[in-house]
């Protein structure tokens, strides 16, 4: 997993001089920043606040889990690895098996961080921990209320011909995909 330690550039840094929120939801809240330069003058920042998220890369007798769901902001259907944000205080290891297991009905018996990246920094502080799940054992899905989901297993191949197509689209599991490419390669995470 990667360093939480903050990388700084003090030449590159900007000062927050006031925050005005404009939109605070269930998952997100949008405020506008207004920031002092590194040249002195002032400028705007539009920032997403968003709680983090985990993402699991799960390997099942040789095959990838990945489920397939609607998205909204998309307007269509997008196939991704078990994934959901954290909540309050939540530890990101526990919210990924829970993710596991609520999407997918497994449960893993070790989960191992792999990577924590950031979505979109430029204008979002969401941050995604992906972990990946070692012996697998088969449950019942128990997906969220509003949350619809086919659940479907891919090999290596299969998941570069739907990256191809346009199936799989986003970055999460298309750096899951790769990680476990590499994971073939040189034979370990």
């Amino acid at each position: 997993m990667s360093s939480n330690k903050p990388y700084s550039n003090p030449a590159l840094e900007e000062t927050t001089i006031s925050t005005n929120s404009i939109f605070t939801g269930k998952i997100i809240s949008l405020q506008v920043d207004t920031v002092r330069l590194p040249n002195g003058s002032t400028g705007t920042r539009e920032v997403v606040r968003h709680p983090g998220a985990v993402a699991v890369l799960a390997i099942h007798n040789g095959k990838m889990l990945v489920v397939d769901q609607y998205r909204q902001p998309l307007g269509r259907c997008e196939v991704e690895i078990p994934a959901g944000k954290l909540e309050a205080g939540e530890d990101p290891m526990e919210a990924a098996a829970r993710e596991l297991r609520e999407e997918t009905g497994y449960t893993a018996k070790s989960l191992k961080p792999l990577q924590s990246f950031y979505t979109s920094p430029g204008f979002a502080d969401e941050i995604i921990h992906l972990y990946v799940a070692d012996e697998l054992e088969a449950g019942e899905m128990t997906p969220d209320d509003d949350e619809f989901l086919e659940l479907s297993e891919l090999t290596l191949e299969e998941a570069y011909a739907w990256i191809r197509e346009g199936r799989i689209s986003d970055a999460k599991t298309i750096m899951a995909v790769y990680a476990w490419h590499l994971q073939q390669l040189t034979g370990n995470f």
